[in-house]
């Protein structure tokens, strides 16, 4: 045993930064917890954390390196280097930096506003608030003050009658010349332009805008560049090799003439047919259009306002890197808005999305319920996959366009399965077996219901003449039709490709594949779960409305029956058993079995309690029973005498107050039952009042009525501590559709401690857990011993308990530790493999507590193996969220679009194992040698050059071109064709 977190898996929570490296092929993400994730091709993931723990602003690659550089809110710098390590590349901090000012200057004076990594890699250029250029050298961070540009040295070399002495404000860009590293642009807000020489510190070129500056972007080859501005306009500019006054060459308002956005961000991108990519955040109208969230692309006459589903962060475009490259010829946009990353192929008519193999939205809609299957067999594998390229028919095909670095993790040792249930009444099933979540087929139940969204409404249909031309992208839609059509159990049949659904109004779906589309109806039932019960009226929601006659269903799981249970309650619990084709089901009001191949209704059972009003209240009423409110009343009044008793601890009444408290307490203790000592440590939460409700339901073949004859059996457990036990008769094969399944109730068990039951397991002559259904058939596991005595584990919130059957008499027990409180939250029989040798196994129970603790516990003996903190007590939603897979990892939610990794196996490990090799450098002004990378050097035009540099790269061209292996890694080059 091993606690590992291995991974995160989706989309990372409030992301606030993006950067890209087209050196690396690289993109990084920054988070406004001070997380920075980085992002290559499939497999290729590295994460940092700022100490801090403060906003990520920016992100910066420095050019050619293995390096970024981010800003935090709170105006710190830092470096971060990827390094080789064991084989493998880490992402590692190197240092950090805060920009000081002189003594007495306002904080305005350094906050910094734009970074600029130099190409030389030696420097960043940092502008501020104040409008003053600090330059830092790299990798030390030490300011070169004598290289200052301070907005006063700017201002002295503008004439004065040009810009009017207007103060240089805030520096709201900084950009290096493509073709001259010795001249950067600056941009400051109020709209003046600056070419600055870096070698003579002077203005060579400036530029007056009538409008607040928002950003710059220069030409590839540098003979213009483009602003942006706050009134929805961009300009041209020509920079000319005199020193003529410019002029712009074209001012375009693209949405006007009424007011628009802010345009915050340009890309103008050259192509070989000379119709350029214009491509701009925002601009849109404001009064229309001022609530969207768009970028603009141009090209030609084709024009599209892709509207995001959330606030975009960032963007930026991937197109030629390559100096010697003429054009940019644009590939791909990648945009990352609040919610979700959405790739836009450029290369392809219609401009459509790429499917993202990682950085999945996992809360597209609201996630309810997660369900892991492992081991999953080929074939299933292939239709899954099959039924979902039919959906993705509207994607680009064009291969991922974030490439860098490679993947050395080993392939899955199998294929998994993660399947998530959503508000919205969708099933998603991800690809769960290696480091990249992959959406592989989306399942939808509600073409089943009558909803108010009509299924068939395109969001994304434009008339011809529609101005401006928005296309709706991403998937991410908070909002659900109906919150009835929430999905809460999810249970596959991995042999047989039966699939089980339950709903928040009681809906329970069965489903079979298909790899075709088909049109039929689906059949309804009714479990009236109240039907001995006089008296009770259910005040909750009412149940869904299906459709009447034949629906059409697309290729992939299609629901051929929908069980209603009455009164329409959430569902609890749910059991599928394949090979007898029945279906269980639970609510607060009890539970039902369902015989989904004759469709018909086996039985149902009433757990509903007298005193369990709230039962009927329904998930959205707010009504507290009188019992529990005086109940909460009395812990809270002893609560508060406990805390201030604490706080007058040295007064001189005490012992009256002491006196009286005792007296209360007992006269209290006496109205109130005194529950057993474990549960006086914590006041248990709102359901706990449901005693009826249905916590687990458990399909065993097992010895119920004497130990000469195994039967099937059902199992179920409740959250007063009662387990009640049901012998079926099923039908041999050839009679299963003329005769009935029948049942008859053959035990109930009332724990004494009353705690809710959590779950139901049976052991088998050798002490090992009964296999799944259809996995003996399919020689995936040995027969059940049923020569020796079988063994009942019931696990409840406060202690774990091995009956024998058929007798049920107490054989042992395991109480948690009371002092702590702790309860079980999940649990689950993994078998753990050992890491030093191949065949030996064992199944244990993996179990999650409500302090956030992993607790290992041997089977059949009970024992304490280890025991592992997990997830932070205060995250409930985490804890609740929290899946077991079969073979001792997990998945839990960090955050709503998030899920943590984490393996408790030495042996069954996955996690992100990937090296980023340094590529060759050749720039149009630098080539560099990297120690422990083999460069083959190229030529570039002396032109470029300063004397010493030339010398320096003359020597090493002779010095590789003298090195025998550089030699014959040049020729094998050649004649291979490479």
């Amino acid at each position: 045993f091993s606690l590992c977190q291995t991974v995160e898996h989706g989309f990372p929570h409030q992301p606030s930064a993006l950067g890209y490296s087209p050196f690396l092929h690289l993109m990084a993400i920054g988070t406004r917890s001070g997380a920075i994730k980085l992002y290559g091709a499939p497999g290729v993931e590295f994460m940092g954390l700022h100490e801090e723990n403060n906003t990520v602003m920016q992100i910066h690659f420095i050019p050619d390196q293995c390096q970024l550089v981010t800003l935090l809110d709170d105006n710190s710098l830092h470096l971060w280097s990827l390094k080789q390590h064991g084989g493998a590349s880490e992402l590692r901090e190197e240092h950090r930096f805060t920009l000081k000012g002189p003594p007495g200057s306002p904080p305005s004076a350094t906050q910094i506003t734009a970074v600029l990594p130099h190409s030389s890699r030696e420097v960043l250029y940092l502008g501020t608030e104040s409008g003053n250029i600090f330059v830092v050298e790299l990798p030390s961070f030490r300011v070169l003050e004598d290289r200052t540009i301070s907005s006063e040295a700017v201002l002295q070399r503008i004439p004065e009658d040009n810009c009017n002495r207007r103060s240089c404000e805030l520096v709201e860009a900084l950009r290096e010349h493509p073709k001259n590293p010795d001249q950067i642009l600056i941009g400051y807000s109020r709209g003046l332009i600056v070419l600055w020489d870096l070698q003579n510190n002077k203005v060579t070129h400036h530029f007056l805008g009538s409008q607040q500056l928002e950003n710059l972007y220069w030409q590839r080859d540098g003979s213009k560049f483009i602003s942006c501005h706050y009134d929805g306009s961009y300009t041209q500019w020509p920079v000319s090799s005199d020193n003529r006054q410019p002029e712009p060459l074209e001012n375009t308002v693209p949405y006007g003439p009424f007011p628009c956005k802010a345009i915050s961000k340009i890309y103008w991108q050259t192509t070989k047919n000379g119709l350029p990519y214009i491509i701009f955040q925002g601009g849109m109208p404001r009064a229309s259009y001022g609530d969207r969230h768009s970028i603009s692309v141009i090209h030609g006459s084709q024009q599209t306002a892709f509207d995001f589903t959330s606030r975009v962060i960032d963007f930026f475009i991937i197109f030629s890197s390559e100096p010697a490259a003429e054009f940019d010829d644009p590939s791909a946009m990648v945009v990352l808005a609040e919610e979700e990353l959405v790739v836009i192929d450029l290369k392809t008519a219609g401009w459509p999305a790429v499917h993202p193999p990682y950085l999945a939205s996992l809360h597209c809609s609201a996630i309810t319920c997660s369900h892991h299957v492992s081991n999953i067999p080929l074939k299933l594998w292939e239709r899954i996959i099959s039924a979902g390229s039919k959906q993705n028919v509207h994607y680009s095909s064009m291969p991922w366009p974030i490439d860098g670095g490679t993947n050395i993790a080993p392939d899955p040792p199998q294929r998994d399965l993660l399947l998530t249930g959503h508000e919205d009444g969708t099933v998603r099933f991800w690809d769960a077996s290696g480091v990249c979540l992959h959406l592989l087929y989306k399942l939808s139940t509600v073409r089943v219901f009558l909803t108010d969204a009509d299924p068939n409404d395109n969001m994304n249909t434009l008339g011809e003449d529609e101005w401006p031309p928005l296309r709706k992208v991403g998937t991410f839609d908070p909002y659900s039709d109906d919150p009835r059509l929430g999905i809460q159990k999810i249970y596959l049949c991995k042999y047989s490709g039966y699939l089980a659904v339950a709903g928040t109004a009681g809906q329970v779906l069965v489903m079979e594949l298909n790899d075709e589309d088909a049109e039929h109806v689906v059949d309804h039932a009714e479990a009236d779960l109240l039907q001995d019960q006089e008296g009770y009226r259910w005040k909750g929601h009412e149940k869904l409305k299906t459709r009447d006659g034949p629906v059409r269903f697309e290729a992939g799981f299609q629901p051929f029956v929908l069980v209603q249970c009455q009164p329409p309650a959430v569902v609890t619990s749910l059991a599928l058993h394949s090979e007898w084709k029945l279906v269980a089901f639970g609510t607060s009001h009890g539970f039902g079995l369902f015989d989904h191949q004759q469709k018909r209704l086996v039985f149902v059972k009433c757990t509903l309690h007298p005193s369990d009003q709230l039962a009927l209240e329904g998930p959205l009423s707010r009504v507290k029973s009188l019992k529990k409110s005086l109940r909460q009343s009395f812990r809270r009044i002893r609560r508060s005498r406990v805390s201030s008793r604490k706080r007058r601890g040295g007064s001189g009444n005490a012992s009256e107050v002491q006196e009286a408290n005792a007296k209360f307490d007992q006269d209290t203790l006496q109205e109130m039952e005194l529950a057993p000592v474990q549960r006086k440590i914590e006041a248990r939460s709102a359901e706990d009042s449901f005693t009826g409700f249905v916590r687990t339901l458990y399909f065993a073949d097992t010895f119920l009525r004497d130990s000469s004859r195994h039967c099937p059996s059902l199992w179920a457990g409740t959250n007063g501590g009662t387990v009640y036990a049901f012998c079926l008769r099923v039908p041999p094969a050839e009679r299963r559709m003329d005769e009935p399944v029948r049942a008859e109730q053959a035990k109930e068990i009332q724990l004494m401690h009353r705690a809710p039951v959590v779950g139901i397991l049976v052991l088998d002559g050798r002490s090992t857990p009964l296999p799944e259904p259809l996995e003996v058939a399919h020689d995936l596991s040995k027969s059940p011993d049923m020569q020796g005595s079988h063994q009942l584990l019931v696990v409840s919130e406060e202690q774990f308990k091995v009956f024998t059957l058929p007798k049920v008499s107490s054989k042992l027990k395991l109480k948690l530790t009371a002092l702590e409180g702790c309860r079980v939250r999940k649990v689950t029989v993994a078998n753990f493999g050992s890491c030093k040798t191949d065949d030996y196994s064992e199944n244990d129970l993996a179990v999650l507590t409500n302090l956030g603790d992993i607790q290992i516990i041997s089977l059949p003996f009970l024992k304490l193996q280890i025991r592992y903190p997990c997830i932070r007590k205060e995250d409930v939603s985490g804890i609740a969220s929290c899946v077991f897979t079969k073979y001792g990892q997990g998945f839990y939610l960090i955050s709503p679009s998030e899920f943590e990794r984490f393996s408790l196996s030495t042996k069954w490990l996955v996690e992100p194992r990937c090296v980023v090799d340094m590529p060759e450098v050749t720039t149009n002004n630098h080539v560099h040698s990297k120690p422990g990378v083999e460069n083959a050097a190229r030529k570039s035009s002396p032109g470029d050059y300063g004397e010493d540099e030339r010398k320096s790269g003359r020597l090493m061209e002779h010095a590789l071109l003298n090195d025998e292996k550089v030699l014959k890694e040049i020729q094998s080059t050649l004649e291979g064709g490479r």
